[in-house]
């Protein structure tokens, strides 16, 4: 048997699963998200210890003898979280999320040393982990000299599983610290950033095994204290092994809290100038390349909440098929943006509202906003050589036919929707697991899902959207002039 755990921004999910990946149990478990200043973003990585226990009873409970009977776990989560240990490792602070963005200066800073494009291969983001630290050493310096090693959230996780400090290389590729070519701590950018090797963790790759599990732990879940965790990797290189992404054009969009339009790479071949990222995959001598955008469902929940609704009763309103672009135009910078503008400052808006529009409208204009910005994604992966032929679409918002519809008409490529079942980060985590415990080949173990069916670009408003994108495009520059 074998154990998944994905360490979502908004809550854990637990997948146990037999040697074939079959799942037999799961359990999702909620925590907050603290914003105690505009811009910040913060959890208590207690929450998570506390999640991960809630998880492990339900599946106890549900399944004691399978449980009883696990090899490995594999683990997944949000990239980029500083989570500060000390010297005896407690935590110093609450852990500083992927989509805090107050450490604008400090990543500016750190990018216009060429040092850090050249070596990571990747802009430095506001959000990244090395400029979080840069901003504690500046405004929490005393707490800064405590710090013995900086671990990202999942690995937390891995540290209360193991006493082990471990990461794997897709999550660290996020941190800019690492030389994402050589898949390693890169001395020169650690120094350049005020940071030591010391205070890093081993590296290991998705599927090697990083430890065994504690006695303490293993003994209260009545397991064996050789049960092996293996690297895992971060959310969307794990959701890339829930779904058998790793060759070159295999790709999939995400529709979930952010955006996400992801491409398998046989080799490291970055392009920072575009924004997309360029990491490590989970998969051993393999890459990848997404745009990111950091408000996607997230811009329908906020609508929901404003106008007193649920997400699905606002999605509703539109109906399965698409019928062209509406007059309003949404920018979904309510959280900043990264591809292709890494401006950590952007905000949203609304642009055209007459007197008449009501939620129908309002709702249209978010979901096509969302569909924009990831369009911007796919111009900004086509600047790096990426092409993509069809991508998978997975995510909460997948769940709408006209938002698919939407997007792979502005996308030009067909998006195939998997049938019912797992297949996102947890499972990818699970199947890091099997891998790292059997050592089967990654291609046998992750494989792709069947396709319950496909949804086409609309070829008769493909004019109508393009002319649209146009005027969205046109508003960034606008909007920047006046923020």
């Amino acid at each position: 048997m074998y154990l998944g755990l994905d360490l979502g921004t908004s809550g854990l999910r637990a997948i146990l699963t037999d040697g074939a990946g079959n799942v037999l149990a799961a359990s999702d478990q909620s925590y907050p998200v603290s914003h105690p200043h505009s811009g910040w973003s913060e959890q208590d990585p207690a929450d998570w210890v506390a999640a991960a226990e809630r998880a492990l009873e339900a599946i106890k409970a549900s399944r004691p003898k399978e449980l009883a009977a696990l090899r490995a776990i594999g683990l997944s989560g949000q990239m980029h979280g500083a989570t500060l240990l000390d010297a005896g490792d407690e935590v110093l602070r609450p852990a500083i999320l992927w989509n805090d963005t107050r450490a604008s200066v400090e990543a500016a800073a750190m990018d216009g040393d060429p040092a850090f494009r050249a070596i990571s291969g990747n802009i430095v983001f506001p959000g990244f982990t090395a400029p979080k630290l840069a901003w504690v050493k500046a405004h929490e310096p005393e707490l800064f000299a405590k710090v013995a090693m900086v671990l990202l959230p999942k690995d937390y996780l891995r540290f209360w599983l193991t006493g082990d400090h471990a990461s794997d290389m897709s999550d660290s590729a996020g941190t800019s610290w690492m030389d994402v070519g050589k898949r390693a701590w890169s001395p020169a950018l650690l120094d350049k950033a005020g940071m030591r090797l010391d205070q890093m963790p081993r590296l290991v790759e998705g599927s090697d095994v990083s430890g065994t599990l504690r006695k303490e732990v293993a003994d209260r879940w009545g397991l064996s204290d050789s049960v092996k965790v293996v690297g895992g990797g971060g959310d969307n290189s794990a959701s890339a092994c829930g779904v058998g992404c790793f060759d070159e054009g295999d790709g999939f969009v995400s529709l979930g809290t952010s955006g996400v339009l992801l491409a398998a790479k046989a080799g490291f071949a970055p392009s920072p100038e575009t924004a997309v990222h360029t990491f490590c995959h989970s998969v051993p001598d393999t890459w990848y390349q997404m745009g990111v955008i950091l408000s996607a469902t997230d811009s329908l929940n906020w609508l929901a909440k404003q106008t007193g609704s649920k997400p699905a009763e606002l999605s509703a309103l539109l109906g399965d098929r698409i019928d062209g672009p509406g007059s309003i135009r949404f920018l979904p910078y309510l959280s900043g943006e990264r591809t292709p503008h890494n401006d950590a400052a952007i905000r949203g808006a609304f642009v055209g509202l007459g007197i008449g529009d009501g939620h129908k409208a309002l709702t249209q204009a978010v979901m096509e906003g969302v569909a924009f910005a990831l369009r911007d994604n796919h111009e900004a992966l086509k600047a790096t050589g990426t092409t993509l032929t069809r991508v998978l679409g997975i995510g909460g918002g997948s769940k709408s036919d006209y938002w698919v519809e939407l997007i792979a008409t502005l996308l030009g490529v067909p998006i195939d929707l998997p049938e019912q079942g797992e297949f996102g980060a947890a499972l990818g985590a699970a199947r890091l697991a099997i891998v790292g415990d059997t050592g089967a080949a990654p291609a046998e173990v992750m494989t792709r899902p069947a396709v319950a069916r496909t949804i086409e670009p609309r070829a008769d408003l493909a004019h109508a959207y393009d002319d649209a994108y146009a005027q969205y495009r046109a508003l960034y520059p606008a909007l920047k002039e006046i923020l």
